[in-house]
C-alpha cells in the first residue's frame, strides 16, 4: 500500500523507503545519484506521480527547486547533471515568471529539474501533488484505481484528477481553486464519470 498522508514531509526523501516498490526504487536511484544533495542549495523537493504512488511506467521524476540566481542555478544543474544521458537545460519565461528545466536519464528514469524563484512549496507542482495527496487519502482505494487507469490511457496526472472528481474548467487551476477546502466538502464531491 502507499505510504502517505497529511503529516508526510515531503521534503525528506524517507518517506519512500516506507511505500512501494517503485518508491523505495526511486529513493535508491536519488540517493545513489546524490541528486538531492546536489541541489541541496536550492530546497529541492520530489513531486508528481511517484510519491504519492500513482506512476505509471511512462512516469518521470520531477524535482522541484528554488534559485536567487538563475544563471548560478542553470550553471551549476549543467555541472552536476550535464553528463547524464540526454541532457539538455532550457530557460523559459520572462522576469518574475522565467523558470528553468533540465531534463536528463538516470538509469531507467527520465529526470526532469525545475527552477524557478518562488520557494517550493508555492510552486504549483508542489501544490497540486498535496491536493492530489490529501485527495488519495480521503476518497480511497477505488478512487485511486480510477485515476491510475486513466494515467494508463494517456491522461495526464491534474486532468485525470478532475475528471474523475467531475469538475470543470481548467484541470489546473481546479486543483488550486479546492486546495483549501474542507475534507468533508472534498469527500462530498460526487464523480460525474462512470
Amino acid at each position: 500500500m502507499h505510504s502517505f498522508n497529511e503529516g508526510t514531509d515531503w521534503t525528506n526523501l524517507s518517506y519512500l523507503q516506507r511505500g512501494s516498490a517503485v518508491q523505495a526504487e526511486v529513493f535508491a536511484l536519488l540517493t545513489k545519484h546524490r541528486v538531492m544533495d546536489k541541489l541541496a542549495a536550492y530546497d529541492p523537493v520530489l513531486v508528481g506521480t511517484v510519491p504519492i504512488g500513482i506512476e505509471t511506467p511512462a512516469s518521470d521524476l520531477d524535482v522541484i527547486c528554488r534559485y536567487a540566481d538563475a544563471e548560478r542555478f542553470e550553471s551549476e544543474v549543467t555541472e552536476r547533471f550535464g553528463r547524464e544521458i540526454g541532457f539538455g537545460c532550457h530557460r523559459s519565461g520572462t522576469g518574475g515568471s522565467e523558470y528553468i528545466t533540465a531534463n536528463f536519464m538516470l538509469e531507467r528514469w527520465p529526470v526532469e529539474i525545475y527552477g524557478a524563484r518562488l520557494p517550493v512549496r508555492e510552486q504549483n507542482g508542489y501544490r497540486h501533488m498535496v491536493v492530489e495527496a490529501r485527495l488519495l487519502a480521503l476518497l480511497g482505494e477505488a478512487f485511486r484505481e480510477r485515476i491510475v487507469r486513466l494515467k494508463y490511457e494517456g491522461v495526464k496526472t491534474e486532468p485525470a484528477f478532475v475528471r474523475v472528481l467531475g469538475i470543470d474548467g481548467d484541470p489546473y487551476e481546479a486543483l488550486l481553486a479546492i486546495e483549501s477546502w474542507s475534507d468533508e466538502l472534498l469527500q462530498a464531491l460526487q464523480s460525474k464519470e462512470a
